[in-house]
């Protein structure tokens, strides 16, 4: 999961270095921090949220097969 996130995040910003995820897991809960650039927040999260939700759209069917929850967290 982190690493779906990281390359999907870093296909879409223009500063790919900065670009980090976090992973903290839980029982039955995995929170995944996205953090970018001041600048590539606007990308990452998009007009009306919309890349930030199909990103969450994309982690959610690849961890369907767990069984857990998982959530993305964009932030700053």
């Amino acid at each position: 999961m982190k690493d779906l996130v990281e390359v999907i995040a870093k296909s879409l910003v223009d500063y790919p270095d900065e670009v980090t995820v976090i992973k903290n897991e839980k029982e039955k809960v995995i929170i995944l921090e996205l953090r970018v650039a001041q600048s590539d927040m606007g990308k990452v999260i998009g007009k009306q949220g919309r890349i930030a939700k199909a990103i969450r759209a994309v982690v959610k069917a690849a961890a369907s097969k767990e069984e857990k929850k998982v959530i993305v967290e964009i932030m700053q």
